[in-house]
């Protein structure tokens, strides 16, 4: 996937991007840093930063900005959605079914999020038997 990108597979990047596609968590740097560190103990935040960034570049991984206080990342694989319980706080992917909706004429989409707020289902049970 680097390759056909463009990109240089160093093993610190293959092992970040190997990270991020097995653990479809949406992880902070911090926990792509410390689920890394005692396998390559050279690595560090400013690798995996740079990394990071590089991959959103080449539209490997998408950056997930939730309520302007934490990034998260996702592989960028299939149009999907992202649902945040504003109980248990869980962020919960979705497939995106539907055709987004039509752009104006002369404008150039670059990127779509989409991002619901509220209950999920194990939440939203909960509240209702209270």
């Amino acid at each position: 996937m680097l390759m056909e990108n463009g990109i240089k597979p160093s093993y610190q990047r293959i092992r970040i991007l190997e990270y991020l596609m097995s653990h479809r968590t949406h992880p902070t740097v911090a926990e792509v840093y410390n689920g890394l560190i005692d396998e390559i103990p050279t690595l560090s935040k400013t690798t995996v930063y740079n990394t990071l960034k590089l991959l959103i570049e080449h539209q490997i991984v998408n950056e997930i900005l939730i309520e302007e206080k934490e990034v998260l990342y996702d592989v960028a694989e299939e149009d999907h959605g992202h649902f945040k319980c504003v109980s248990c706080g869980d962020l919960i992917d979705f497939n995106l079914n539907e055709a987004p909706p039509a752009v104006p004429t002369g404008f150039v989409v670059q990127s779509v999020h989409v991002y619901y707020k509220g209950l999920c289902n194990k939440c939203s049970g909960k509240q209702h038997k209270e």
